[in-house]
C-alpha cells in the first residue's frame, strides 16, 4: 500500500487510519504506522476526528501555523529513513538520538533537519544534499552528547 499523491486523499488516509485505530479495526501496515504517529500527537486528535475542514485547510507559516499533516509526514519520513538506513548512516544517528532523547524528541530534531534539507533542495532546484544533511545530523548527535 502506498500513500496517495494528492493532498486531500493523503489527509483522508490519515483520518481513516486514525478512525481504524480508535475503533480497533484491522488496518494495513502503512495505516498502522500513520496511526502510531498520530497517537503520539494528541494535539491533532480532535482535528482528525471532528474537523471536516481539515482536508482542505491551508496552514501557512506566514499565519504562524504549523501544518499538522506535514509534521506527521516528517515523522514517517524519518522513520522510513532510519528503517532503510537511507541515506547511509542515518540509522546509527537515529538510534543514538533515540537512546539519548527518546523516540519522539529525536524524531522532532531529525525532522527539523530534514525539513531544512528539503527546503534548501527546493530553493536550489536540485535533489536534497545527503552529505550536508548527514553532516547536520552528526552535529546534532554531537550536541546532544554534551
Amino acid at each position: 500500500m502506498l500513500l496517495p499523491n494528492n493532498r486531500e486523499e493523503l489527509r483522508a488516509f490519515y483520518v481513516e487510519a486514525w478512525r481504524k485505530r480508535r475503533e480497533r479495526l484491522p488496518a494495513e501496515p502503512l495505516e498502522v504506522q500513520v496511526a502510531d504517529v498520530i497517537e503520539q500527537h494528541p494535539e491533532y486528535h480532535r482535528l482528525l476526528e471532528d474537523d471536516p475542514e481539515a482536508l482542505a485547510r491551508d496552514w501557512t507559516p506566514e499565519g504562524g501555523e504549523s501544518n499538522p499533516f506535514l509534521h506527521m509526514g516528517l515523522h514517517l519520513a524519518v522513520r522510513e529513513q532510519a528503517g532503510t538506513d537511507r541515506p547511509a548512516g542515518i540509522a546509527a544517528i537515529y538510534g543514538a538520538l533515540v537512546a539519548r532523547l527518546g523516540r519522539h524528541e529525536a524524531e522532532h530534531r531529525i525532522a527539523e533537519c530534514l525539513a531544512e534539507a528539503l527546503w534548501q533542495a527546493q530553493r536550489n532546484q536540485r535533489a536534497p544534499d545527503d552529505v550536508s544533511y548527514l553532516e547536520t545530523l552528526r552535529a546534532l548527535e554531537r550536541d546532544t552528547r554534551a
